[in-house]
């Protein structure tokens, strides 16, 4: 994939980011432009859209008390289909088309690598809160800011956990054939280095697979008494409603990123042993109370059927960027949102706990909350 600019868009990338306040890209006397680029058609839709409202629940929220010093928010979107091709296109429309001020949102892990030279070329404040993979952080990009947890961290912190609770088991692990996959991988060996775990069975399985009979038969044959099962949604679910179908009734780990109700719903009776950990608040929690209604009072009912996880850190992660436009006044510019954003400190959002970064710190790494499925509520609950 060919991800080289020319030297004149270079040039302009360059350019609007750089220009005075009274002609900064995507900010006008009574205006500010900011751009989404995420999956909003196929299956990672669900995280997508749920992203999506969150943002638009953040703009309407700043909208209704005035924008940001007396100018109001404009959300452009784009669809990238979770395809990096796509999302390299959509970058560049939102940078050189809708001359967008900032981005609230550059997609999944492999479409961010495929675009990432564009958007740190292009100077714009640039939100990640779907995915947090270590290039966006490590080593700091000037213009990138993670809101979230590193995946190899929450799967370590997730099994660490896991382990103290159910001592003296046997592990298996089924993980994916990529990045996300090496992510889950690295984070539960560490976990099972460090806590002496006895793993009896690791398996790859290919990106798209959704037949996991074999790989469940292995487990339970293996003698494994824990599952670390490292799919994205779907996989996850046919993983537990197999173990369910051959009676192996087994804890099983998975990533925040299944913690949604849509698979709560899949999984069913065959979730009952399931667990995560999450940085973001439950919907039913006390502490997320107060940003639900905010959700009802800025969502349209089509809009609020569609909130998941995602809508809590899109939500988040538009607020911090919001926060840090805030500060510089009247006087916006890229430079300033950035130097903003790295001063901020334990940012309130109600949707997760409090968001900070530093000049040497682009990653906001929450705090992370043991949580077990509950098929009786189709969620998740906290484990004390």
């Amino acid at each position: 994939m060919n991800l080289r600019l020319t030297a004149v868009a270079l040039g302009l990338l360059a350019l609007g980011a750089s220009l005075p306040a009274a002609a900064q890209q995507g900010v006008t006397d009574t205006e500010i432009v900011i751009g989404d680029i995420l999956p909003l058609t196929g299956p990672p839709a669900l995280l997508g859209v749920a992203h999506n409202v969150g943002v638009k629940a953040a703009v309407a929220e700043a909208n209704a008390a005035g924008g940001i010093n007396g100018r109001k928010l404009r959300l452009i979107s784009e669809d990238d289909g979770y395809v990096p091709s796509r999302t390299i296109q959509g970058v560049r429309k939102l940078v050189n088309s809708d001359k967008i001020f900032a981005f609230t949102s550059i997609s999944g892990t492999a479409q961010a690598q495929a675009a990432m030279q564009l958007i740190r070329q292009s100077g714009l404040p640039a939100m990640a809160p779907i995915t947090t993979y270590e290039g966006l952080y490590k080593p700091t990009i000037k213009n990138v800011f993670a809101v979230g947890y590193d995946m190899r961290e929450a799967v370590y912190e997730m099994i660490v956990q896991m382990a103290d609770r159910y001592p003296g088991k046997k592990w298996a692990v089924i993980s994916q054939d990529d990045d996300y996959g090496q992510n889950v991988r690295d984070g539960f060996e560490r976990a099972a280095k460090e806590k002496k775990l006895q793993v009896v069975s690791s398996q790859v399985f290919k990106k798209g697979q959704s037949d996991f009979s074999s790989e469940i038969l292995k487990v339970k044959q293996s003698g494994a008494e824990a599952l670390m099962a490292g799919g994205v949604l779907g996989e996850n679910v046919t993983m537990v409603k197999e173990l369910e179908r051959i009676g192996h009734k087994i804890p099983v780990g998975v990533t925040y990123v299944s913690r949604v109700p849509a698979s709560a719903k899949m999984m069913g009776t065959a979730g009952e042993n399931v667990y995560t950990v999450d940085y973001v608040y439950l919907e039913t929690s006390p502490e997320a109370k107060d940003f639900m209604a905010k959700l009802d009072k800025h969502l349209s009912p089509e809009e609020r059927g569609k909130v998941n996880r995602y809508t809590f850190t899109g939500y988040s992660a538009a607020r911090a960027l919001f926060a840090a436009m805030d500060k510089c006044g009247k006087a916006l510019t890229a430079a300033c949102t950035i130097a903003e954003l790295e001063k901020l400190k334990n940012l309130e959002t109600g949707a997760m706990t409090p968001v900070s970064f530093s000049a040497n710190d682009h990653l906001a790494a929450p705090k992370l909350f043991l949580m077990k499925a509950d098929p009786a509520s189709v969620s998740y609950k906290l484990v004390k």
